[in-house]
């Protein structure tokens, strides 16, 4: 029997427009993309709650990882995510709580995604989250949200992804899984919707960095540089995912919000918007210096890290100035 919650069709599904290929940074994190498919199905407005772009930071080694806080969904949509005990195999989970109406997000192994061609799907073990959706056991088939869209899969991957040909192997860890529960989401008015997302605005830049994370990113970074030269292309590639594209597309959603508040609340914040889509552009040119760098070649980060830290100073006044701290 085929259980799913949405009617959708991978060969003709259109993701929103924060994963438009015309953007600087098309996927963020693996959590974030795939629940902005999900509010998108839902008929929800992802760009409405990102207000914690606001307060990410730079963490020391790395930037957040940034995604929808839980409190802020279920504030905005009354959607309720949350961490479910695995105590069988994720397939009779899942058959279970699709036929309840609830999501689960896994964390899967990437190898089995066909999504991931040329990237991981049968090159590289490496671990991801999908949310699933669909389920036929009788086809082996599966429909997941998984970074810019939703896709599916059958046949050998559909066992590799639930270990069923390994049966219960006991050196196979349990996943990370989260419920989403959809019988409390709420489609609030326009006027409604508005006075909640400034009310988180004016929340989460209480809880913006304390000093200007491009300076603290761009003293790490520098003293990486030796690192990352010895270390090769092995080292770029998740250092630069938990650097630039972290900090890059953190800012590239932020600008979406700022643009959707500035649509919708009295106009005046394009000077903060652009700043953020500075931002955006500078951290992903980072990435190529260091890619550069990583082949052993000199770069020079003072121009990018200059042009981000004043950016990062000029969209922080123009909110604060409006929503204060």
């Amino acid at each position: 029997m085929r259980l799913q919650i949405f009617d959708l069709d991978a060969a003709t599904y259109e993701p929103h427009r924060l994963h438009a290929p015309d953007r600087n940074w098309t996927e963020t994190n693996c959590w974030l993309d795939m629940m902005i498919e999900v509010l998108h199905v839902l008929g929800l407005d992802p760009v409405a709650a990102l207000a914690g772009t606001l307060s990410a930071d730079f963490d020391g080694d790395q930037w957040a990882v940034f995604k929808y806080p839980l409190e802020d969904l279920r504030g905005l949509f009354g959607l309720e995510v949350s961490e479910m005990y695995v105590w069988r195999p994720v397939i009779d989970h899942l058959a279970d709580h699709l036929a309840q109406g609830h999501l689960l997000t896994v964390e899967v192994d990437a190898w089995y995604l066909p999504d991931t061609a040329g990237i991981t799907y049968g090159l590289d073990h490496a671990k991801t989250g999908i949310v699933m959706q669909m389920l036929d056991r009788e086809n082996r088939r599966l429909g997941y949200f998984h970074n810019a869209g939703y896709f599916e899969l059958a046949g050998d991957d559909f066992d590799g992804i639930f270990h069923l040909a390994e049966g219960r192997d006991p050196r196979i860890l349990l996943p990370y899984v989260e419920i989403v529960k959809l019988d409390r989401v709420r489609h609030d008015d326009d006027r409604r919707l508005l006075g909640a997302v400034v009310a988180l605005t004016r929340d989460h830049l209480a809880r913006r960095p304390a000093t200007n994370p491009m300076g603290r990113f761009r003293t790490r970074l520098a003293a990486d540089l030796g690192w990352l030269a010895a270390e090769g292309d092995a080292a770029f590639h998740p250092y630069a995912f938990g650097t630039c594209r972290q900090c890059g597309a953190n800012a590239e959603m932020a600008g979406s919000f700022v643009g959707w508040l500035d649509a919708r609340d009295g106009g005046g914040l394009d000077k903060a918007a652009g700043a953020f889509e500075t931002i955006a552009s500078t951290a992903k040119g980072l990435e190529f210096s260091l890619a550069r760098a990583a082949r052993g070649r000199t770069v020079d980060l003072a121009p990018a890290f200059e042009k981000m830290e004043q950016a990062w100073e000029t969209a922080m006044d123009t909110l604060v100035e409006r929503y204060g701290t």
